[in-house]
């Protein structure tokens, strides 16, 4: 797999705790994340599991928590059957969460590593930065 990464920013008008609520609760996450249902403690080396319906069809992504620093940081594997590729290592793709306070809230960046192409960066980064907005409306009644 090549590495060709996918980056988003949002300025939030939240704090980082309320973010990292936004980025971790299932039940928040539903509400921005196209309806998907996250389930994870968020313990580093735990897993993850991403389901809903895509395109009329039902789909269970998983990856594990990597590396976490509340609220500032949380980085993931990431693999979605729905690729066509095999379940191995190395078509996981990586996941980095970056909460940074700045004047009137935070700023979340998120870094997918191991597209395939500049191409499909461009579509992940698209989505992050979709994901991202909707976070942002989420994010301070967290």
């Amino acid at each position: 797999m090549t590495d060709h990464v996918a980056r988003a920013m949002k300025v939030v008008d939240a704090d980082p705790e309320q973010c990292w609520k936004a980025l971790t609760d299932s039940a928040l996450v539903k509400q921005y994340f196209f309806g998907t249902v996250v389930d994870s403690d968020w313990e580093i080396g735990s897993p993850i599991t991403y389901s809903g319906e895509r395109e009329g069809r039902r789909y269970r992504d998983h990856g594990t928590v990597l590396d976490r620093a509340e609220p500032l940081r949380l980085v993931t594997s990431f693999f979605s059957p729905m690729s066509g590729k095999p379940d191995v290592p190395e078509n996981y793709q990586r996941v980095s969460y970056r909460i940074q306070p700045v004047d009137g809230g935070c700023r979340v960046t998120v870094e997918q590593t191991g597209n395939d192409s500049e191409e499909a960066a461009a579509h992940s980064a698209s989505n992050w930065q979709t994901i991202l907005d909707g976070l942002a409306k989420v994010a301070p009644t967290a």
